[in-house]
């Protein structure tokens, strides 16, 4: 399991703790879906202003949002590579550590859900439906129990 961290932002620091957080995470993702773990991640922390701009480029969506993912893997992908990348997550630690308030639970635990969720999007998940947001919902909870990662 390759994660290819890009930290470009400067105003909120990740600790050694969440990153190993975020490894497991992104590695049970994975088994929770049967697949092994010889994949290739990008995950980028940005500010507001990055992923605002990002949302607008990329969805149309002229505002700062939480999460961004760019999933590589599709059903006509058939490229034979030692490590196949699932794509690119993009986080706001801005908008994560505004969410962990209004939540009323960690930082960590904010950026850590973020992760699981957007991991699922990689692995094809959506929430376009009421019955799929119900799905995609328990599969995280279930990794992030698993991983012992909590609201508390």
């Amino acid at each position: 399991m390759e994660i290819i961290l890009d930290d470009r932002q400067d105003k909120i620091k990740v600790s050694e703790d969440l990153l190993e957080k975020i490894h497991d995470i992104i590695v049970e993702s994975l088994h929770y879906e049967g697949y092994d773990d010889n994949y290739e991640v990008s995950l980028s922390f940005v500010d507001n202003e990055e992923i605002h701009e990002l949302n607008r480029q990329y969805r149309g969506v002229d505002r700062a949002t939480d999460v961004l993912s760019f999933p590589l893997l599709t059903d006509d992908f058939d490229v034979e590579i030692e490590e196949e990348s699932l794509g690119d997550i993009v986080i706001s630690l801005e908008r994560a550590l505004e969410q962990s308030e209004e939540y009323n639970h960690s930082f960590e635990r904010e950026v850590c859900f973020l992760v699981c969720h957007s991991m699922f999007h990689l692995l094809g998940y959506d929430h376009d439906t009421e019955e799929n947001t119900k799905d995609m919902r328990k599969r995280e909870e279930n990794v992030l129990n698993k991983l012992n990662i909590t609201r508390e």
